[in-house]
């Protein structure tokens, strides 16, 4: 059992995602990639509001949220842990499915600044090479 602390998580102030969709998709990714493994203990609500300067109701709708889709499960006395992944999420289709959202805004910007689909595919494919 890890503990994990508050600066796992960032948020991205001009997103037009509310600050608890971030929270949640970006535990359901690290979730899905293993970087938090089945019992992890994720910091508490106050930590991660504290670190990320918002409101714990935020955070805590967040791991709420995640609770009810079994992403977390809570213990008592220590806090949320990362519930066991169901198979979904350990399959590629299941990842896939995780990074389908912002694939699909990245494409909807795309064709907002008239980008042809070679030249988007080009850059994502330098980009993914220039974080390995």
């Amino acid at each position: 059992m890890t503990a994990h602390t508050a600066t796992l998580f960032t948020i991205a102030v001009g997103s037009s995602d509310p600050i608890y969709r971030q929270l949640i998709e970006q535990t359901r990714r690290l979730a899905a990639a293993g970087v938090l493994a089945p019992g992890d203990v994720l910091p508490s609500v106050r930590e991660v509001a504290l670190a990320l300067a918002v409101n714990p109701m935020t955070v805590s709708k967040a791991y709420n949220m995640l609770e009810t889709e079994g992403v977390l499960s809570r213990a008592r006395g220590i806090g949320m842990l990362v519930a066991e992944r169901p198979a979904q999420a350990r399959n590629r289709g299941g990842r896939e499915d995780l990074l389908r959202p912002t694939l699909q805004r990245a494409a909807a910007e795309a064709r907002q600044l008239e980008l042809d689909p070679d030249t988007v595919l080009a850059l994502f494919k330098k980009i993914l090479k220039e974080e390995q």
